[in-house]
């Protein structure tokens, strides 16, 4: 492999014309190009666009998000390159709406028994109904969507206690 930037280019004259010295930097610079050629397209490695495949999962990792295995590439793709915004909305329904979308391609509408209770007083129940989240979601075809792998993304965006009921729908 051939280097951009050989090292005898940047050795003074004298060096030059030793047949050791040219021969040892040879040498190095078919050690050093791999680590150049790293190095040049290292913000393709940072893009989730461009990025290698296996190398998607070390970037979701590094923006705080369990993209969960089993997707196809493009939606992994998808939520790495939204993960801020996917973080700037969680646990709100805007935010699991769009989480949703993104791996199903769909319309999602996303209703939740919402609202807080507390009380002045130990001893007493706080809340009436279980908290619970229904996610409908359009998709042109159904039976294409893993409603098990859905589920369990939705579950790991919304808190611990709240149910989860998932409606899959054709448009």
């Amino acid at each position: 492999m051939t280097t951009p930037h050989p090292l005898a280019d940047r050795l003074p004259a004298v060096y030059v014309e030793d047949g050791f010295t040219a021969r040892f930097l040879a040498a190095l610079d078919e050690v050093l190009a791999p680590v150049f050629t790293t190095l040049d397209g290292f913000a393709g490695y940072l893009d989730p666009r461009l990025a290698p495949e296996d190398f998607l999962e070390w970037l979701a990792h590094w923006v705080a998000l369990d993209v969960g295995e089993g997707w196809p590439v493009a939606q992994r793709r998808a939520l790495v390159a939204r993960a801020v915004e996917l973080h700037r909305w969680r646990g709100t329904r805007r935010g699991l709406a769009e989480h949703v979308a993104l791996l199903t391609g769909g319309d999602v509408e996303v209703r939740d028994s919402g609202g807080c209770t507390s009380t002045d007083r130990p001893g007493l129940a706080v809340a009436e109904d279980p908290p619970s989240v229904h996610v409908r979601v359009r998709v042109a075809r159904p039976g294409e969507v893993d409603r098990t792998r859905l589920a369990a993304a939705i579950a790991g965006a919304v808190p611990a206690h709240v149910a989860v009921d998932l409606e899959v729908v054709g448009e």
